[in-house]
């Protein structure tokens, strides 16, 4: 009996005889996990690719280079982003400011304000997929727990018509309706894990630029103001 019992407990024949409302909850549930795991790898690569190029703009930043030279190649590069971007919208705003013959102090405040709005926008670009992973973590439980009420409603309702209730009867059942919550946990906590790992690293990208920002106005307002001491 041990033997027929196992034999007719397969994951795959219990999938394929499951009612068509936990069928349909297990395919939401492993599009939601492939899905996941396609943000995952997306965000991956983004913040890894972000983390080299703001690295290496912040090499040639320091480096000494001309801040007119490094504005012109970033003019230059349509595909700029991240740290070079946020550098070529502060740098601008700051020049534009100066033809105005704008006073120094608005001169910083305007260029703060581009710089704000830089890092902003290219932290919203960054973080594309966060959400996504986030309400994949939340909701897979409750539909995988869908399927598995539902199974077990349908395996309650089918025993009615059975005289003699039997292990053999009720635990193919039982079976099918947890492989819900399985799968359920199987979408949800991966992307519990890179959610909670990507908005970690998205803080500390944040940071860093933040950081860089601060530095770069600092050093406009030592331009800006050994400039307006030299027309004086």
């Amino acid at each position: 009996m041990a033997t027929n019992l196992e034999s007719s407990l397969h994951i795959s024949d219990l999938i394929l005889q499951a009612s068509p409302v936990v069928q349909l909850v297990m395919l939401i549930l492993l599009l939601s996990s492939i899905y996941s795991w396609y943000l995952i790898a997306k965000l991956y690569m983004g913040f890894k690719k972000a983390g080299q190029e703001d690295e290496h703009f912040q090499k040639m930043f320091w480096s000494g280079a001309e801040l007119n030279t490094l504005y012109n190649n970033a003019q230059l590069n349509s595909k700029r982003r991240g740290l070079e971007d946020i550098f070529y919208q502060g740098l601008g705003e700051f020049f534009k400011l100066q033809k105005r013959k704008a006073d120094t102090n608005q001169t910083i405040e305007g260029t703060e304000r581009i710089l704000r709005v830089g890092l902003s926008r290219d932290q919203s670009g960054l973080e594309v997929g966060l959400g996504a992973l986030a309400s994949i973590g939340s909701v897979a439980p409750y539909i995988g727990l869908f399927g598995t009420v539902w199974g077990i409603m349908n395996a309650f309702i089918g025993l009615a018509a059975v005289d003699q209730v039997t292990l053999a009867t009720v635990a193919p059942g039982i079976a099918e309706a947890l492989i819900a919550t399985a799968i359920g946990l199987f979408a949800a906590i991966p992307a519990v894990l890179a959610f909670n790992h990507f908005t970690a690293k998205g803080e500390s990208t944040y940071s860093d630029r933040a950081l860089f920002a601060e530095e770069m106005v600092a050093l406009l307002q030592r331009q800006a103001i050994g400039t307006t001491q030299e027309d004086a």
